[in-house]
């Protein structure tokens, strides 16, 4: 089976302003050569993490959307980030995944940050999303998301790839560098981290720490409050020879942890 290129963009967002966040991930990606076959973005990298979703959410036929088709089809890579999703009369934390081929899939943040009163504005999703994806199986997932076990759990090595798009604070930065890391190491599987950087529009300052994390917990790359741009090679020989070394997979509790499909 092929490896991976995966491609981190961390960067800073304008509050509450999506063609401005678009034509700096544009710029940003522009100096970017050579060829990857996922690129990963910021949860609410169109907005910044607002709970004012009224006059900024969009819908599934909008203008962000439309831009991750674009890129997927100019870069020939999969292209994906969470925005703020009007749909039904409901709000959602949407995590698109885009194709090349113009497919386009979907996973809602499972898990609300009630402190920043999430769980009150936005609907919460109730189902995994497990994408293949050019010889890998890839399992997205959203900020909060990363702290509940249970609901990211890879029973039967049902993933190769987690991803974790985020919004996360400075001030927390150490949980997420190690539940990053946990992550990986309880499932046996490729963790990548995409944070922002810069501060918000409630003064909320942010860090980064994006990266790039093996099944054994060894940190392949890191980046600490800078924006960048990084592309990563995921190798599947060392994916499938950890497993076979250390299968602990096989002896999960699989009837106490199956979460709903």
């Amino acid at each position: 089976m092929p490896d991976l290129t995966v491609t981190l963009v961390q960067t800073n967002l304008v509050w509450e302003d999506s063609a401005a966040n678009l034509s700096r991930l544009d710029a940003q990606l522009s100096g970017v050569a050579g060829g990857t076959d996922l690129i990963v973005l910021p949860e609410m990298f169109a907005t910044g993490f607002s709970m004012n979703p009224a006059p900024i959410a969009q819908r599934m036929d909008g203008p962000a959307v439309g831009w991750m088709s674009g890129l997927a089809e100019r870069r020939n890579a999969a292209v994906t980030g969470s925005l703020i999703i009007a749909e039904d009369g409901k709000y959602y934390n949407r995590l698109i995944w885009a194709t090349p081929e113009g497919d386009i899939a979907a996973y809602d943040k499972r898990h609300r940050f009630r402190m920043a009163g999430e769980h009150d504005v936005y609907a919460a999703g109730n189902a995994l999303l497990t994408v293949a994806w050019r010889g890998w199986r890839i399992r997205p997932f959203v900020c909060y998301d990363l702290r509940f076990p249970l609901w990211t759990r890879n029973l039967g090595n049902a993933y190769d790839l987690a991803i974790f798009v985020a919004n996360w604070p400075e001030r927390r930065s150490t949980h997420w560098r190690q539940l990053l890391i946990a992550r990986a190491i309880e499932n046996l599987s490729y963790v990548v981290g995409v944070n922002r950087v810069g501060t918000d529009g409630n003064g909320h300052p942010y860090s980064g720490d994006s990266a790039v994390i093996a099944p054994d917990g060894e940190v392949l790359f890191e980046k600490r409050f800078d924006a960048c741009v990084h592309t990563a090679l995921l190798s599947r020989d060392r994916l499938e020879t950890y497993r076979e070394a250390f299968p602990a997979w096989m002896d999960a509790d699989e009837d106490m942890l199956r979460p709903p499909e």
